[in-house]
């Protein structure tokens, strides 16, 4: 397993980390899979074989059930693994149970330890941006629980670009620990992470920690043109669907296409190609891959050991491309002074 560091920090990853969504299985989730102890204990077992130590959890995964699972699933051997875990979204009924004021992000902490069963964090990651919050309020509370040892390195997920840049200015201002990851959507048919957020985490040292990777499940080799849906996939639950991001069939069949053609050049399976093409790309760290069985696990881990050739990463790239948004079409006419990250 290839290891590389997360962003600017010292801090190494291995570069590709399993999701805990699965993991616990209620609620909303429960359409990604329901993997129980003894399931998620022969997963980390799994993962560990093959050099892959970084698990990555949140607090509203299945109720705070995935991070109870992954505790027990990791007992007896936290000094072997990586934890990621993060919070922001609503955990309560009450007014101040959400989002990330110093008031509820000590709770979502607190209440992450206990269920992972661990005193440190090496990872923690706000889910989503809070507007309502100062971001000199968020950053100091933060910056306290890494103070105290709690937590090791912090990160952020789905934030906009000008929302990681006010957040790493007040840092530098305040002298307050940094972000160094932001978790963030990226596959090969959704691109839109390369327009700004890419530029970005070159610039200030931010590394991807990419969900996600094969598009809400649409680039797992099993959805073509003319084919019905698999009978498991967590696109036939209509709220699971409604989560996540939409994809024009068209667009998505192009890429299918592309990834086939490659998939048979190089020997490997779709996902794997998918998940290959994206350990390429610029500020990239860790891809976090999911799995409900040992089977599909051990697909996902084939991604690595071997790199796609740069004629095939262009032929992937070129199936795989969308107009861009203002203004960024603008700015790519510009390449002189705006040349693409590399």
């Amino acid at each position: 397993m290839e290891y590389r560091k997360l962003g600017s920090s010292g801090f190494k990853v291995p570069v590709l980390s399993l999701g805990t969504g699965t993991f616990g299985g209620q609620g909303a989730l429960r359409a990604w899979g329901a993997t129980d102890v003894n399931e998620a204990t022969r997963l980390v077992d799994i993962s560990l074989e093959a050099g892959m130590n970084l698990f990555d959890s949140a607090d509203v995964y299945s109720g705070g059930a995935a991070e109870e699972v992954l505790g027990q699933a990791i007992k007896g051997r936290r000094d072997r693994v990586l934890i990621s875990t993060k919070g922001t979204f609503r955990k309560g009924d009450g007014p101040n149970d959400v989002g990330s004021s110093r008031q509820h992000l000590i709770n979502a902490i607190e209440g992450s330890l206990k269920r992972l069963g661990t005193d440190y964090i090496d990872l923690y990651q706000l889910h989503a941006f809070d507007a309502m919050t100062p971001v000199e309020e968020v950053l100091h509370t933060l910056h306290d629980f890494v103070q105290a040892g709690k937590i090791r390195y912090l990160g952020v997920s789905n934030f906009s670009g000008w929302h990681l840049m006010k957040s790493l200015a007040a840092a530098e201002k305040h002298h307050l620990t940094r972000y160094v990851a932001h978790q963030a959507y990226y596959s090969l048919i959704s691109r839109d992470y390369e327009w700004e957020l890419m530029p970005l985490g070159l610039n200030q040292g931010v590394g991807a920690v990419v969900w996600s990777p094969l598009g809400w499940g649409r680039l797992t080799g099993k959805i073509r043109r003319g084919q019905p849906r698999p009978a498991v996939s967590r696109l036939n639950d209509a709220t699971s669907n409604a989560m996540g991001p939409q994809v024009d069939d068209e667009y998505l069949y192009r890429v299918v296409d592309a990834l086939d053609v490659v998939a048979q050049e190089t020997g490997k399976s779709v996902p794997q190609v998918a998940l290959n093409w994206l350990l390429q790309r610029p500020t990239v760290a860790t891809v976090v891959i999911g799995a409900r069985t040992e089977e599909q696990l051990r697909q996902n881990l084939g991604a690595v050991g071997w790199n796609l050739t740069p004629a095939q990463v262009a032929k992937l790239d070129a199936a795989s491309f969308r107009p861009m948004a203002y203004p960024y079409w603008h700015q790519a006419g510009f390449v002189e002074r705006n040349p693409p990250p590399v």
